[in-house]
């Protein structure tokens, strides 16, 4: 089930600060692996989901996903993996960035937004992401051998 949202309720979403307020380390190291990193509002109403996700195959597939009320996708970089065809009818090379719509939910892509600097460097590209949806206190992310 997906929750419906305007698209100003989706801009304040992302907009909002969100804060990692666990004490765990993540490693960021293999192929296939995927992390669910808890978020919250600075007054705890909100909870957010930070996903992590690295391709099984594909060496540079991965998937930076910044979720609201459980199931509302607000924003998503999708970094070394094939075109995205739009509802429209529109090709978008990858990376590129989903971004909620109303009515769509996370099914439109656009460019790679030009806050992102390098996204062959996925150390560079998570903390502007990270950036990108506001979120301030960052979960400490240690890079493996893979990264």
């Amino acid at each position: 089930m997906s929750v419906e949202i305007t698209d100003s309720e989706a801009q304040a979403l992302l907009q909002m600060e969100k804060h990692y307020l666990e004490n765990v380390s993540y490693v960021f190291t293999g192929l296939g692996e995927a992390f669910r990193i808890p978020l919250f509002s600075s007054d705890r109403r909100e909870e957010f989901v930070l996903d992590i996700t690295r391709g099984r195959v594909a060496i540079k597939k991965t998937t930076l996903q910044n979720r609201a009320r459980k199931t509302v996708v607000l924003a998503r970089l999708d970094l070394g993996g094939s075109p995205h065809r739009n509802p429209d009818g529109e090709e978008i090379a990858c990376p590129h960035m989903h971004i909620y719509r109303e009515g769509y939910g996370d099914k439109w892509a656009v460019p790679l937004p030009k806050v992102f600097t390098n996204s062959s460097d996925i150390q560079i590209t998570l903390d502007e992401f990270m950036d990108y949806c506001n979120i301030t206190t960052k979960p400490d992310i240690k890079w493996g051998l893979f990264s």
